[in-house]
């Protein structure tokens, strides 16, 4: 049986780590369970230090800590990390903007658990609904920003295979 979206990452893939994995059986006593950081870098495939360093940063904070202080990540913090590597091979971004996309997630998370809450009256929806309409259309600014940066880039390699085949061409009328 294919994984429930709530056990996929944003790219359809099954969720690394238990809660993507385990069998409906052991489905709650593995959705408690939290991965050292070690284990959590593996199954998210990146480095110790790069989940220290998203912490760091605020991108993603541990679910847990031992009594310790050892932190220890969910199933939920190890698709936060496939997000964040998304956003760079997808779409380039740096960490700094990564950061202000997560929070405009998490923010679109608040928003639709109140508006779609009972006791949120028609006045206070409307409120958030221009409020997420308004993060997403950020959103678009900046994705906007980064296919047109992608476009221009592609033109000048176009430019450029151009030239040389150009030069190619031109290296054979020579020869004749």
């Amino acid at each position: 049986m294919p994984p429930t979206p709530r056990e996929q990452s944003t790219t359809g893939r099954p969720l690394p780590g238990p809660a993507g994995s385990a069998p409906a059986g052991e489905a709650a006593h593995d959705a408690c369970e939290l991965l050292a950081i070690g284990a959590a870098a593996a199954c998210a495939g990146v480095s110790e230090r790069a989940l220290r360093y998203y912490q760091q940063l605020g991108l993603i904070t541990p679910s847990g800590r031992t009594p310790g202080g050892m932190r220890r990540y969910s199933a939920a913090d190890l698709e936060r990390v496939t997000r964040i590597r998304e956003l760079q091979s997808l779409l380039g971004l740096n960490l700094d903007e990564i950061a202000v996309v997560l929070r405009s997630d998490d923010r679109m998370a608040e928003i639709r658990q109140v508006y779609t809450d009972r006791g949120t009256g028609a006045a206070e929806r409307r409120r958030l609904a221009l409020e997420g309409l308004t993060l997403q259309e950020n959103l678009r600014t900046v994705v906007e920003g980064k296919r047109t940066s992608l476009e221009a880039f592609l033109a000048d390699v176009d430019a450029r295979i151009r030239r040389i085949r150009e030069l190619l061409d031109g290296g054979k009328a020579q020869k004749r």
